[in-house]
């Protein structure tokens, strides 16, 4: 049996993005405020319609740079999920291919043409707060939250959020902000200079944290933690 356009009706994809960072000790994604309907006056995370010629990944990469200014040699960027809620957009059938974006001190954002304002938030504010995010985005987001929680247990993810170079105690510190709990740094020290191939000496100190100088290091070539550093 032949089927014809007129057999189907609206469809669209899109790309969600989920940029995290950490800003002012917390962990925070970027949100818009939308400037038309639907959900007009809400929060949601950044995205859009991908073009008709367009691949999802370079969809993705366009969204990221109108977005932050960003670059994909500047973020740890991967897909997340699919989302096709058939309910989830009320203009249309409309499936979301989300994706994650990480990278340290992200610049202040500004709002783009279809947005009414740009800003980051604290994550614990965005998915504890009163008023959801727009479509489906706060399920997103939560996932996209877990995502980078669990991937900091067993990669070297973590070091996405630090400027290099950094120490030991900064890294540290970033673990704690995404994971929200509090880290023994004796213990962490000891497990994350004895993963092969996690961190490499600078062989530069640093006193910007005060008390004695810190070595500095960065981030070496592993792409997997051995063993992986478990949260609580």
């Amino acid at each position: 049996m032949a089927y014809q356009a007129s057999d189907y009706p609206p469809f669209a994809v899109t790309v969600d993005l989920v940029v995290l960072t950490v800003r002012d000790d917390a962990l925070q994604a970027l949100v818009v405020r939308r400037g038309s309907a639907p959900f007009e006056g809400r929060w949601a995370l950044p995205g859009g319609f991908v073009q008709v010629e367009e691949d999802v990944a370079a969809a993705a990469e366009r969204e990221l740079a109108e977005e932050t200014g960003l670059q994909l040699t500047d973020v740890h960027l991967e897909q997340l999920a699919t989302y096709g809620d058939p309910r989830r957009d009320p203009r249309m059938r409309v499936v979301s291919v989300a994706h994650l974006a990480l990278a340290a001190d992200l610049p202040t954002p500004v709002a783009g043409s279809d947005a009414a304002d740009a800003r980051w938030r604290p994550v614990d504010a965005l998915l504890g707060g009163s008023r959801r995010l727009a479509f489906d985005h706060d399920r997103i987001l939560r996932d996209g939250v877990e995502r980078a929680r669990a991937k900091l247990e067993y990669t070297p993810l973590a070091a996405s959020f630090c400027g290099e170079p950094f120490t030991v105690g900064e890294l540290r510190r970033v673990y704690e902000v995404v994971w929200g709990q509090p880290i023994d740094p004796r213990n962490f020290h000891r497990k994350v200079t004895g993963a092969p191939g996690f961190l490499v000496e600078t062989g530069e100190t640093t006193t910007r944290q005060g008390g004695r100088p810190a070595q500095l290091y960065r981030v070496g070539d592993a792409t997997l933690l051995v063993p992986p550093l478990l949260r609580g």
